[in-house]
């Protein structure tokens, strides 16, 4: 006997937010920027300004694959995928930070290069193309805060890549000004070694938690040991064995279970309260709530016929 538990049958894109119109917003004030950075790293021939134009770059293709997942993420559940599209907001955020490392690594060597051959930069144009970036990326940054930048892995992906971006226009004018005041060349590529050093961990932590989302591990601060104790401690339950959790997308954690529970449940009638009692425990008695469970009540004799248990 097994059962499953969704809160109403709501189907998974029906609780999806829509933050489609704020990502559009977003990329097109983040396409602009990228347009004049261009610009003016050309004109100045600075790596810092090049360095944040790069990275304007792989933002524009990383809001580009957001506003695909967020549309993705809306569309309702069928017969062939009973999820939706809702993971495809975790492989559009697993994208962009892997784009995001590659821009942050070739920076980084760029930068330690350029600390030992200093080219000329125009420091005029820096300053009037780093002002034009940082005003652009604050509005930015005020769109998606407005939006419920933390309701899940994709749109913290396009937050995060546009507080990297202000940043890294903050830096190109620090960098732009120490040039003016000492004449030190090397300041630009300090400047996009610290573009570099924002981009790299932080991205690193984005690609962790995605990839456990895609590996299906276990959510964070899912105690597995501590459910297991919890469950086996219910009157009538022998035994608890195949227990797993995962993630379909950040904020919805499913469980599965095989429970063994006493003969007489399933003469008495009273299979359904313990199941009921089950997934109540799981969805109520934890700091991170389950709501989507499934459980499969077995009789002690059952466990003898069934493949060898994964835990």
């Amino acid at each position: 006997m097994s059962g499953g538990h969704s809160h109403g049958g709501a189907q998974p894109g029906a609780s999806t937010p829509d933050h489609r119109r704020r990502l559009v917003l977003v990329l097109g004030l983040t396409f602009t920027v990228l347009l004049v950075e261009v610009v003016g790293a050309v004109i100045s021939g600075s790596l810092a300004l090049l360095a944040d134009a790069g990275h304007m770059l792989t933002d524009v293709a990383g809001l580009v694959i957001a506003l695909i997942a967020a549309t993705l993420a809306l569309r309702p559940a069928t017969a062939q995928r009973t999820w939706g599209y809702r993971r495809a907001e975790v492989l559009g955020a697993t994208l962009q930070a892997a784009a995001l490392l590659a821009v942050g690594t070739y920076v980084l060597i760029e930068g330690v290069r350029r600390l030992f051959e200093p080219p000329e930069i125009a420091t005029t144009a820096v300053l009037v193309f780093g002002v034009v970036g940082l005003v652009a990326n604050a509005v930015g940054i005020l769109i998606l805060t407005r939006g419920g930048r933390s309701s899940n892995v994709n749109m913290r992906a396009a937050f995060l890549e546009v507080v990297n971006d202000t940043l890294g226009s903050v830096a190109v004018l620090v960098a732009a000004s120490v040039i003016v005041l000492t004449g030190w060349q090397q300041a630009d590529a300090v400047a996009s070694l610290f573009i570099a050093v924002l981009i790299i961990p932080r991205t690193l932590k984005l690609l962790r938690e995605t990839v456990s989302v895609l590996l299906e591990s276990t959510p964070p601060g899912v105690d597995l040991e501590d459910i297991r104790r919890h469950l086996a401690a219910l009157p009538h339950v022998l035994e608890v064995h195949d227990l797993h959790a995962s993630q379909i997308t950040s904020g919805l954690p499913v469980l599965s279970a095989h429970v063994v529970v006493e003969d007489s449940c399933f003469l008495d009638g009273h299979a359904p309260q313990i199941l009921d009692q089950l997934q109540n425990c799981v969805a109520e008695h934890f700091a991170v709530g389950v709501e989507h469970s499934t459980f499969q009540l077995e009789s002690p004799a059952h466990t003898a016929h069934e493949a060898a248990a994964h835990d």
